[in-house]
């Protein structure tokens, strides 16, 4: 999205090529999904008893997901 707001924007056609996409249809899917449009439509979707913000496991899960034997996915 940057690429299209910015002061010499970069043609529609260019993104595709970049992106691999066949068709200009691909890739305009992408271009109208507005990122405030997507954080509202996610914003819908959250329970109303939910805390807001990000989910932070517990560090008893933590531990177990560190356990010799285990993949961990922690960075």
């Amino acid at each position: 999205m940057r690429l299209l707001r910015a002061p010499e924007p970069v043609d529609t056609a260019t993104i595709a090529l970049w992106l691999g996409h066949e068709t200009l249809d691909s890739t305009n899917k992408y271009l109208h999904a507005d990122m405030e449009l997507k954080r509202r439509a996610l914003d819908r979707t959250t329970p109303t008893n939910a805390k807001p913000g990000r989910y932070r496991p517990p560090d008893q899960l933590l531990a177990f997901l560190d356990e010799p034997g285990r993949v961990s996915r922690r960075l």
